[in-house]
């Protein structure tokens, strides 16, 4: 059973005050916003600063509302929904789990399948995505082998890539970094020129320059740490996840970390009425932190 928190009303333990932070806005902190779940993962902020996040054992999809703080089950059914994002129609992208797929979902939660396969073959499992100011998409694709599979272990890739997803969906998606151990989180910048990759497997981070037929070029380091999920603010600071949030400026130095009291934190995204609500999905829980920066949006073109 999951319980609802208000992030104003709450008395918790001080995790980290705004003294010690550069980002956490004068007399916040982290604190606990519900809990309950099974994992929870994939948050994403609709237009109103509602976020969206995925329950995935439990196959649902819940509703954080930005105005009163409550919790509500939107889909479930989700098939399986990990990673997500909004497009600007205000339809949810999801990584589908359950049977390895794509899915673009409705406000009136119809279902659309985007990607189903690759060349035949059922991807290893999609895991987070990103979209860019055209509309043209990115996703993750390692592998993670999950209990309710029923297909073939023959069926899936050969290898743990990043695609790309073109604004003509009829189109086939394309491999775009094909040299990953394990990539896992990634975000884009505003301007949609620069893209990174969490490769969680090598404890590593890269950017990218984005091209505009999706290839990604002019690889690079960018820090020593592998990431779940990952967010942007509009100072251009990087927000990575996994033992706790861990941000990095757009050098690649690290400016501050975010303990939060659980053993794995999966995933971050901003929302809010007033987009500087750091909202933190962590194993059982989710979590909240009011900053004096505000998440980073996209000039979109679509």
């Amino acid at each position: 059973m999951k319980r609802t928190v208000s992030l104003l009303s709450l008395s918790l333990p001080l995790l980290l005050v705004a003294a010690d932070s550069p980002l956490l806005a004068p007399g916040a902190k982290v604190e606990k916003l519900g809990d309950g779940y099974a994992f929870t993962e994939g948050p994403a902020a609709d237009a109103q600063g509602n976020v969206f996040f995925t329950d995935q054992p439990n196959d649902r999809i819940v509703r954080w509302d930005a105005a009163t703080g409550a919790f509500s089950d939107w889909l479930k059914p989700s098939g399986r929904a990990n990673g997500t994002y909004f497009d600007a129609k205000g339809n949810l992208l999801t990584c589908s789990d359950e049977l390895n797929q794509l899915w673009s979902i409705a406000p009136d939660q119809k279902v659309t399948v985007l990607v189903k396969d690759f060349g035949g073959k059922l991807l290893n499992g999609p895991n987070d995505l990103w979209i860019r100011p055209d509309g043209g998409l990115y996703f993750t694709d390692p592998l993670y082998k999950r209990p309710y599979w029923k297909r073939d272990p023959q069926s899936q890739q050969t290898g743990q890539h990043v695609y790309f997803l073109g604004t003509d969906r009829s189109v086939a998606p394309k491999p775009v970094a094909t040299d990953l151990k394990q990539p896992n989180g990634l975000i884009g910048t505003p301007d949609g020129k620069t893209l990174y990759v969490a490769d969680i497997g090598a404890g590593k981070t890269y950017a990218y320059d984005v091209q505009s037929g999706g290839e990604l070029t002019g690889k690079r380091l960018f820090c020593n740490l592998g990431s779940d999920g990952m967010t942007l603010d509009d100072e251009g600071n990087v927000y990575l996840t996994g033992r706790g949030v861990t941000v990095f400026d757009r050098d690649g130095k690290q400016i501050d970390h975010l303990t939060i009291p659980e053993g794995w934190t999966a995933n971050v995204t901003f929302g809010g009425k007033d987009n500087d609500l750091l909202f933190i999905t962590a194993s059982k829980s989710v979590y909240g932190a009011k900053l004096r920066v505000k998440g980073a949006k996209s000039v979109v073109r679509n």
